[in-house]
C-alpha cells in the first residue's frame, strides 16, 4: 500500500503543478454516468452495475484531465464458493484520475481515456486495491457520451489472489461548469 500511496501522491502533484502553470486552462466539464458490464478473469461474479461522477479539467480542446468517483457493484453467481465460503456480491468505490485525448481538434468525437486510482472495497471480505482503467468512446457536442471501458482491480477481495476486472459500457451526460 505504501507504493500505491507514493504513486498516487506523485500523480496528484504532477496534476497540481500542471494546473498551477497553465493559467489559460478552459472551463471544466462535469458529467454523470451509468455503466453495465461483464466481470472478467474470475469465476465468482456475472454482472457489474455502476454509477459515477466525473469532473474533467480541459487543458486544451483535445486533452483533458478527468477525475472520477463512483460506485460499482458486481453481482455474485449463484452457488459460487471460494475458500469454503459462499461468495457474496463485491462492491467498491472507484476514485481515479487520468488523461483523456480527443482525436478531433474540436474537443468532441472519438476519444481515448486512461485512468489510475484506487478501488475502496465496501463489501464483506473486500479491501482497498490499485485500479487502472483504459477506455475508448465517443462524445457528442450535445453532452452525450458513450464509451467502453475495462477496469482492473488488483487483488481486491480476500478470497482470491487473482485480479478482478470488468468490461463495461458507460453512458453519460456532461456539461460545462
Amino acid at each position: 500500500m505504501k507504493r500505491f500511496t507514493k504513486i498516487l501522491a506523485s500523480a496528484a502533484a504532477v496534476v497540481a503543478l500542471f494546473f498551477s502553470t497553465n493559467v489559460n486552462a478552459q472551463t471544466p466539464n462535469f458529467g454523470i454516468g451509468a455503466n453495465v458490464g461483464v466481470p472478467t478473469n474470475n469465476d465468482f461474479h456475472n454482472l457489474s452495475l455502476g454509477v459515477d461522477a466525473r469532473i474533467q479539467f480541459n487543458v486544451v480542446k483535445q486533452l483533458s484531465v478527468p477525475v472520477t468517483v463512483g460506485y460499482t457493484h458486481m453481482i455474485a453467481k449463484d452457488n459460487a464458493f471460494a475458500q469454503g465460503a459462499e461468495v457474496k456480491d463485491y462492491a467498491f468505490i472507484p476514485a481515479k484520475a487520468g488523461l483523456k485525448y480527443f482525436f478531433s481538434p474540436t474537443g468532441s468525437g472519438l476519444y481515448a481515456l486512461g485512468e489510475v486510482g484506487a478501488a475502496f472495497g465496501v463489501s464483506e471480505r473486500s479491501k482497498t486495491a490499485f485500479l487502472y482503467s483504459p477506455a475508448i468512446g465517443y462524445s457528442w457536442s450535445s453532452g452525450l457520451d458513450l464509451g467502453v471501458k475495462y477496469e482492473s482491480i488488483s487483488k481486491a477481495v480476500k478470497y482470491t489472489d487473482d485480479n478482478m476486472g470488468h468490461v463495461a459500457i458507460r453512458v453519460a451526460y456532461g456539461f460545462k461548469l
